[in-house]
């Protein structure tokens, strides 16, 4: 299996980047993953999740235009670099290959569909 230096946190804002471009930034993502998953999702921790991840080189950013309902000030806006999009294959392919092994009567029956 692949190492990878992407905790979850990480890899699900890092697809929300990938699913919002060219309107990524801290407040969109935020709000997007609470809306798409069952966990509060605080600006401060997507924040801190897109530092770390432009730290390791996954996303770039830029400051936007000034906007009139943010008062004149800018917008830091994401966007997944190559390396960043290398790595979501990555975790990509070792998800599936595990979903793949997996015969359906291991798992509990769920009432999901």
């Amino acid at each position: 299996m692949k190492r990878t230096d992407l905790g979850e946190f990480e890899e699900v804002v890092l697809l929300t980047v990938a699913a919002l471009t060219p309107q990524a930034y801290s407040v969109a993502i935020a709000e997007d993953l609470e809306n798409h998953s069952s966990r509060t999702v605080t600006t401060g921790a997507v924040h801190a999740a897109l530092q770390r991840l432009e730290n390791k080189g996954y996303v770039k950013s830029h400051m936007g235009e000034p906007t009139s309902e943010r008062g004149g000030r800018r917008k830091r806006i994401f966007t997944v670099t190559i390396a960043g999009s290398r790595m979501l294959q990555d975790v990509r392919e070792v998800r599936e290959s595990l979903w793949d092994r997996i015969l359906p009567q291991s798992l509990p029956q769920t009432n999901y569909v």
